[in-house]
């Protein structure tokens, strides 16, 4: 009995300093992703990035609706006829964005 009690303290004693040491160390890797983040050179490189992917997304989207045609889902349908008009009257679109 004596043993069990020795290890189950042992336990909790592992568990709360592990947990304390733990989230020291979320701390200090949260700082440095927002560090990170705010760097002006990483914000232009991500930045550059998702406009690139949405110019590449909207090339293959119309791509890929030239050669599929009418046999697209209505509602797929839909939304390539919205970004076609709004690609001809020069708006950007709104895929890759978030909405929060």
């Amino acid at each position: 009995m004596r043993y069990r009690l020795t290890f189950i303290a042992g336990l909790a004693l592992g568990y709360v300093l592990g947990t304390r040491a733990g989230r020291e160390r979320y701390e200090q890797l949260k700082k440095s992703a927002r560090q990170v983040a705010q760097n002006p050179a990483v914000r232009n490189a991500a930045e550059s990035a998702a406009h690139n992917g949405r110019d590449f997304a909207g090339k293959a989207l119309h791509t890929v609706s030239d050669k599929v045609g009418d046999r697209m889902p209505g509602s797929v349908t839909e939304r390539v006829r919205s970004l076609r008009e709004r690609g001809q009257s020069g708006e950007a679109d709104d895929w890759g964005t978030t909405n929060t």
